[in-house]
């Protein structure tokens, strides 16, 4: 099913035993992320089956938790809401990724019609696909109270996540710092447009709060909202933007996807949610936000000042140092009546970010595999916090093929961040980790098979010896064949037969156990 906005979805979930009201009063400060990453380890409520065979992760992810008593705030905090496999699939409103997969491949790679009655087909096609996009209406919820002069951040129940976070002071802090809190808007959408062609960009960037009217906005180089920014910048112009707190739960999904340049966030969110999402214009600003959003924080940013951002606790497991960022000033903020105020931690996994990784590992398996024909399946193993190792399984056919499949990864998006590739043969499980690393120890000789190459990186690995750039390593765990170097006769791996594993199954009960 669809769900219109954010609440519609918790009460689901409440409904569906999946949910923690939790009505004893806590703090925003540090608090509400301890017990988030207490759940967030507990076993999965209600989640039936992990999106493969998992045998260590697969069923982790506690409740979804509703803080209804925050302190300084009448604002409750719904936490940990995507937090599992099951609540995934309930946004993205399908039974498993897998079955999404072959629509997402018909939205980004259409099958062009080659003849007239092909064609004739294909319209029907085409007219839903543009019913997708968004569409500007009047007025929406998300507007039903207005504050421009009375706007105030510090009146909104925003998180401090880690105790180290904003305090500059942590690492590198340069002499003119102006000190920040350690609170960040952490699940929100960040609208922005590109001054010369209008397209919009939905984008998920932390923002730190430094007073009830100026904010830090944290972008990688790498993102949209960043390229936008700097379009603005080379103007000497301020950039309108908004940031948006709940709305259709599809949003926050279609905000971290790693889409082709040229696709529109808003219609994917539009193609998941099965109807176009409704947009209406901001009170301050020349931007148009979700209708059915909880919150909108409506202002602009500055092409010239920066705030010290940081440090912030983030998905690597480690605080992600101080520097410069953009000040963003506030103009107005806008909700609904009784909003629920969105939030998410980010640390070590499993977090809630975990999950909307694997939904994209699944969902966009059919595309990789159109750029790499070899590919079998891949895993984003949880210790590799999404860019730190990828496990790749093949079907090998000739030498060297898994080099170039390494190779091809790298070029292939936001996989060009991939630190590690390990690349396995086609019997080898890549989502259980200690067989993908048996055949690792097994099959490599770490001078024949092993590539280092310098590319781009995350900015967030501090192992790097300079931001955003380093070494990755390709590892070739396949059965070696001639070819390949020095490749001496290469034994038969063990197994059990077919027809003595069924012999056993058929007596296991005589046995005795």
């Amino acid at each position: 099913m669809s769900y219109t906005d954010l609440q519609s979805f918790i009460n689901d979930l409440d409904e569906r035993g999946q949910l923690k009201r939790v009505r004893a009063e806590v703090d925003s400060i540090l608090e509400i992320s301890a017990i988030t990453d207490r759940v967030s380890r507990m076993p999965a409520a209600g989640d039936t089956a992990p999106p493969h065979t998992d045998p260590v992760h697969g069923q982790q992810g506690g409740h979804a938790l509703l803080f209804e008593n925050v302190i300084s705030s009448d604002i409750p905090v719904a936490i940990n809401v995507f937090g599992s496999y099951e609540r995934m699939r309930l946004a993205l409103g399908v039974r498993n990724f897998e079955e999404f997969a072959d629509r997402i491949q018909d939205l980004i790679k259409p099958q062009m019609p080659t003849g007239l009655l092909d064609k004739m087909k294909k319209l029907p096609q085409l007219a839903k696909l543009a019913s997708f996009g968004p569409k500007v209406v009047k007025r929406g919820q998300c507007q039903e109270v207005i504050h421009t002069d009375g706007a105030n951040l510090l009146d909104l129940p925003i998180i401090q996540c880690w105790p180290y976070d904003g305090q500059a002071g942590f690492g590198a802090k340069p002499a003119d710092a102006i000190g920040g809190t350690g609170r960040y808007i952490t699940f929100s959408g960040i609208y922005t447009k590109d001054p010369d062609s209008g397209e919009r960009n939905v984008g998920m960037y932390r923002v730190q709060v430094f007073s009830e009217k100026l904010a830090a906005m944290h972008w990688h180089m790498h993102h949209d909202g960043a390229r936008h920014f700097r379009k603005y910048k080379s103007r000497g112009e301020k950039m309108p933007l908004a940031i948006v707190l709940g709305g259709e739960p599809i949003l926050p999904y279609a905000a971290t996807c790693p889409l082709p340049p040229d696709m529109s966030e808003l219609l994917f969110a539009g193609f998941l949610n099965n109807g176009g999402i409704d947009l209406v214009p901001c009170q301050t600003i020349p931007m148009e936000v979700p209708v059915n959003a909880e919150i909108v924080i409506e202002g602009w940013v500055d092409p010239e000042q920066t705030l010290i951002e940081g440090p912030f606790g983030d998905h690597t497991g480690f605080y992600s140092l101080a520097d410069r960022y953009p000040a963003f000033h506030v103009t107005a903020i806008t909700h609904r009546r009784n909003p629920v105020f969105p939030a998410t931690i980010v640390g070590k996994p499993p977090q809630e970010d975990y999950y909307l990784g694997k939904a994209t590992e699944r969902i966009f398996l059919p595309l990789l595999k159109i750029l790499i024909p070899s590919l079998i399946d891949y895993s984003l193993p949880q210790f590799g916090a999404f860019h730190n190792c990828v496990f790749v399984k093949i079907r090998k056919h000739y030498p060297m093929q898994a080099r170039a499949v390494i190779s091809s990864i790298w070029g292939a998006g936001q996989m060009m961040f991939a630190k590690m590739i390990v690349v396995v043969d086609e019997h080898v499980d890549v989502h259980d980790e200690q067989d993908v690393l048996f055949h690792m120890g097994a099959n490599v000789d770490w001078r024949r098979d092993t590539v280092i190459a310098d590319g781009p990186c995350d900015v967030l690995d501090h192992a790097t010896p300079y931001y955003g750039t380093g070494a990755k390593i390709g590892i070739d765990a396949t059965e070696k064949i001639a070819g390949e170097g020095v490749v001496r006769e290469w034994p038969e791996e063990l197994h059990i037969s077919d027809e003595i594993k069924q012999l056993v199954e058929n007596r296991w009960s005589e046995y005795g156990f």
